[in-house]
């Protein structure tokens, strides 16, 4: 294994994913910023959101899937692996990537936050970067500690030059490629 220092990752990608590969199922791990992290088993309320979330994609475009825990090729430069909540993407996108897809494709990536200590950090700040640095069109985050959802566009540089932040219960207008508006009410009902 590859030393730690401040520029430099902690492993391989491919030392990540053996390890990944070989992690318990409960266990669910991304390489982010040069970072292994573990991403934390979800709640019964963060699952709800996905399918709800599902829902809404497949009567907008029905062309489209939600695939969740999708493995993804994110950041460029240190060949980070993520495993957002969802990414949506024509129907099909995943046939015969094997564990990681690379980003070319993906119209939006899905983020549920999670009620643990890094989630600031990773659904906030590292996970808009790995996906803008992957040109992923559109970031969606769905915010539950603050009840908000966050569209996050227009990659450039590693960076989303774009945000709009909502309260649930707004409309939210999800741009193309992706076009179609969310009426959020329904979210409301799955934060405590």
């Amino acid at each position: 294994m590859t030393p730690m220092t401040a520029d430099r990752p902690q492993m391989s990608v491919e030392e990540f994913e053996e390890l990944a590969s070989r992690a318990p199922e409960n266990v669910r791990l991304e390489f982010i910023n040069g970072k292994v992290q573990v991403k934390p088993v979800t709640d019964g309320d963060h699952d709800q959101i996905i399918a709800w979330l599902q829902r809404m994609c497949m009567q907008h475009r029905p062309e489209l899937w939600l695939y969740g825990e999708r493995g993804m090729k994110v950041e460029r430069y240190r060949k980070g692996r993520a495993r957002p909540d969802g990414v949506l993407a024509p129907f099909g996108f995943p046939k015969g990537h094997g564990e990681w897809s690379d980003a070319p494709g993906v119209l939006m990536a899905v983020e549920v936050t999670s009620f643990d200590a890094d989630t600031d950090r990773r659904d906030r700040i590292e996970k808009p970067d790995g996906y803008a640095a992957a040109g992923i069109p559109v970031y969606l985050l769905i915010d539950r500690d603050d009840c908000s959802v966050t569209v996050f566009t227009d990659p450039e540089d590693g960076r989303y030059r774009r945000q709009l932040k909502e309260p649930f219960g707004a409309s939210v207008k999800i741009p193309v490629p992706v076009g179609f508006t969310l009426e959020t009410e329904e979210l409301k009902e799955f934060v405590g």
